[in-house]
């Protein structure tokens, strides 16, 4: 007996809609062919596939992504950062609830070892014809944004292993859905070559035919829903697998639907009651400059301190990315302006490295800087914004002196500082990353203290 098996695979949509009419056209057509040829065919989401950025995804807390994913026949997900530490644990605990497929997230558990109720670590599909499919799902290792969140997430190789140990002599060909990124698939492929084929995302790879390491297909599709991923299978009952081929299919060559600029423009006020809710009646409106200081950042900036109970505060103007105008405004509003899944972050820092880190923050490139990833969904990072902090300068703009609080900073005194936790991934202060004295202040994002703060300073509506 042979057969042939397809695996159809996205990734890191991060709720980028524009994409998604075409790709679920293009999966009902490929499901429909496949059927008439007696082919089997999997489809299969390898995580962050929400992003809160987005209004629907926001004002429906991830839910009516699972809507889409049943819709457009997906029947095997993992979960990436975006899922997993983006939502507060009892909104990520039912975001599944309706899900009509199976989740697998080998690493991810309770605390106290249980694993959630919606997870399982694998699953063993078998084709019409008996070939027995093991797929095994993991994601990133961002143990400390877990834990603040109440899950454990656990080292994903070590995961890997048990897992493979319980699947052996169960499976013909193993896949693994992993949300870890390109680097660690190809230590996978070295470390583990009983795997057949690695469906990889994280890191936004763009594999067109796959690419072999050991003997193990590797696969990415991008991000944005810019790529389909197809993997060819050729698998004999005897021989095992004796061919696989990977491509990629991109969706800008797919052709328009009728409808879809509609449909992807609905898209955009589709976040229902959640982002119509009143946060305040502004009196006046509030500005905001990419550039150079202006009211709202100056509210945001002091906000982030006054949540954390910090000693100072800075963050970047770039984080707002338009004003308030005066008179209502709403959730959706604010989630418009700062559409970031950025929470703020406190470090505990001794005055002679906190000073190395003010100065750094005023690098004269930083404002026009374009900056992608790390959590930020702006343009440019925009000029620097301070609170508590001040820097005396000669006539010449040489810093003679940092002050704290009003008070010369100590070299040797300990401080707290809160800023925007793009910050602390090691990018633009490496310093920062090695510090052991951190604390993420989860599930708040910006947007959620700039609420907060907002109603403190209007609280008569």
């Amino acid at each position: 007996m042979s057969e042939i098996i397809h695996l159809y695979h996205t990734n890191d949509f991060h709720s980028h809609f524009e994409n998604w009419p075409r790709i679920v056209e293009f999966l009902k057509e490929r499901r429909l062919l496949h059927q008439e040829a007696g082919e089997e065919a999997l489809i299969l989401d390898i995580g962050d596939h929400v992003d809160r950025w987005h209004p629907y995804s926001e004002g429906t807390l991830g839910k009516g992504n699972i809507t889409l994913l049943n819709e457009a026949g997906y029947q095997y997900v993992t979960i990436g950062n975006n899922e997993g530490i983006t939502l507060p644990h009892e909104a990520l605990d039912c975001l599944y609830e309706q899900a009509e497929f199976e989740v697998l997230v080998a690493n991810l558990y309770e605390e106290q070892d249980r694993r959630p109720k919606w997870v399982l670590p694998y699953s063993i599909h078998t084709t019409k014809q008996g070939t027995r499919i093991a797929l095994i799902g993991l994601t990133a290792f961002f143990q400390k944004f877990y834990s603040t969140l109440g899950w454990e997430v656990k080292e994903p190789f070590v995961e890997l292993q048990t897992q493979l140990q319980q699947i052996r002599g169960e499976a013909d060909i193993i896949v693994v859905l992993s949300h870890l990124g390109l680097n660690d698939d190809e230590k996978m492929a070295e470390d583990f070559p009983e795997i057949d084929i690695i469906l990889g995302a994280h890191t936004h790879h763009v594999l067109h035919q796959g690419k072999l390491v050991n003997d193990v297909l590797l696969c990415g599709a991008g991000k944005f829903g810019f790529f389909i991923g197809q993997v060819e299978i050729d698998f004999d009952e005897h021989r095992g697998i004796t061919k696989k081929r990977a491509y990629l299919y991109d969706t800008n060559e797919l052709p328009e639907l009728v409808g879809e600029r509609e449909w992807i423009e609905a898209m955009y006020h589709a976040g229902g009651e959640a982002l119509q809710k009143v946060v305040t009646n502004l009196p006046e409106p509030l500005h905001n400059d990419w550039f150079q200081r202006e009211r709202l950042s100056e509210i945001l900036c002091s906000a982030l301190r006054e949540w954390a109970k910090a000693d100072c505060a800075f963050l970047n103007a770039g984080l707002l990315l338009e004003g308030l105008p005066s008179g209502v405004v709403k959730k959706g509003d604010i989630h418009r302006i700062c559409p970031h899944p950025i929470n703020p972050c406190v470090i505990e820092i001794q005055g002679n490295e906190l000073k190395e880190i003010l100065l750094q923050s005023r690098n004269e490139e930083w404002p026009h800087l374009q900056v992608k990833g790390f959590g930020f969904r702006g343009k440019v990072m925009g000029t620097m914004l301070y609170d508590q902090i001040e820097f005396l300068q000669t006539t010449n703009g040489v810093v003679k002196q940092i002050n704290i609080n009003g008070n010369k900073l100590q070299p040797h005194d300990m401080y707290k500082l809160v800023l925007p936790d793009m910050f602390t991934f090691g990018y633009f202060f490496p310093q920062i990353q090695r510090l052991k004295n951190k604390e993420y202040l989860m599930p708040e994002f910006l947007r959620d203290i700039l609420i907060w703060k907002l109603k403190k300073m209007y609280p008569d509506y």
